[in-house]
């Protein structure tokens, strides 16, 4: 329970090392809302359960010492503080160039996070630091002997879990050359800009900048690669961690859509050659009853099992789409066009 009962700020609990934990509090952070960041699971932690045990939890006080309201899930709390707290917005004005940068969030938040979860749990140096740093979060005086097998859990139970999100040893090339693609993007993009869609922060930013920080600023061996190809893209991580301090003129500073640079297009790109035939193949086991997704990724077979969240992505998507005015639609296809993510919506 919350001790304080003249508290009324949100909490975040989350963790350092989670990519949804640091792109909420970045979010946060940037928007300038009142919140209490809490390490989950340690002895700080008074969050009520949430209806699913993934971080990072969002929690409304009650003014009583309690909660209200808890929901997880970064993409709907983005859009509940959107609709409850004024200022700073995320979401650009103009409802086409909203739903380009909510497409490219997604693109973050069920792709690239794909090669974050297979540098952590593939490669030694990688394992071993995450292994021995992860169980800290909940408790900095954790004993030795129960370092060890906390240390020696996680690494088992992580592992095991690699082909759930289709970390496998035939999966990797296609994994790594999409990482090391984002990379090259992100390297020419903040060559010419600070973010993706002008000069503010978007949806997309925090999406990516949740995926990248661990791979760029915890784990060694994305880490390494980073440093060598994308400097800019390590610095710019470091920077949306907390863009409080960032001047914001509401409504302004937004990109027009026929203006955007041409590696936003680039990234499209890269998405639809990766993120969209995964997504149609991931609905098409979902509606088949299938065991296995496969498809085919820049001309290599792509195999993991189905994911019942991403098809619920897909249709956000989907609805969000044919949810635009028939104008929108028809200015968000000229800039999907020859990309490849067209054919979400065929």
């Amino acid at each position: 329970m919350n001790n304080d009962l003249t508290d009324d700020r949100l909490v975040i609990g989350g963790g350092f090392a989670s990519p949804y934990s640091m792109k909420m509090r970045a979010v946060l952070r940037y928007r300038h809302i009142p919140h209490r960041w809490v390490l989950r699971n340690s002895r700080w932690d008074d969050l009520p359960t949430p209806p699913v045990p993934v971080i990072p939890v969002l929690a409304w006080p009650d003014g009583a010492g309690g909660y209200r309201d808890v929901m997880v899930d970064s993409s709907p709390q983005i859009t509940r503080l959107e609709d409850e707290y004024q200022g700073r917005s995320v979401v650009p004005t103009d409802p086409a160039l909203a739903f380009i940068d909510f497409l490219l969030e997604d693109f973050a938040d069920e792709w690239v996070t794909k090669a974050m979860y297979h540098y952590r749990w593939t490669y030694d140096p990688d394992i071993e630091k995450a292994g021995l740093l992860l169980p800290l979060d909940q408790n900095l005086q954790l004993s030795d002997d129960d370092h060890v097998s906390a240390h020696d859990f996680i690494i088992q139970r992580q592992i095991s879990r690699r082909a759930l999100v289709g970390s496998t040893d035939a999966n990797t090339p296609i994994l790594e050359t999409s990482y090391r693609n984002v990379l090259n993007i992100m390297q020419a993009h903040l060559a010419q800009r600070d973010f993706f869609f002008g000069d503010r922060p978007g949806r997309t930013d925090f999406a990516m900048y949740g995926q990248l920080k661990p791979m760029l600023w915890w784990d060694p061996t994305p880490a390494a690669l980073a440093v060598e190809r994308a400097p800019r893209a390590v610095n710019w991580t470091e920077r949306i961690d907390d863009l409080s301090w960032l001047p914001i003129v509401d409504d302004d500073g937004w990109s027009p859509l026929d203006d955007l640079e041409e590696t936003v297009g680039h990234l499209l790109a890269e998405a639809g050659q990766t993120y969209v035939p995964f997504m149609l193949a991931n609905d098409e086991a979902l509606r088949s009853g299938a065991e296995e997704v496969v498809c085919e990724i820049r001309g290599n077979s792509y195999r993991q099992g189905p994911f019942k969240y991403q098809g619920k992505c897909l249709t956000w998507i989907r609805e969000s789409y044919f949810a635009l005015s028939a104008d929108d639609r028809g200015r968000v296809d000229s800039v999907l066009k020859g990309t490849g993510c067209e054919s979400l919506f065929a």
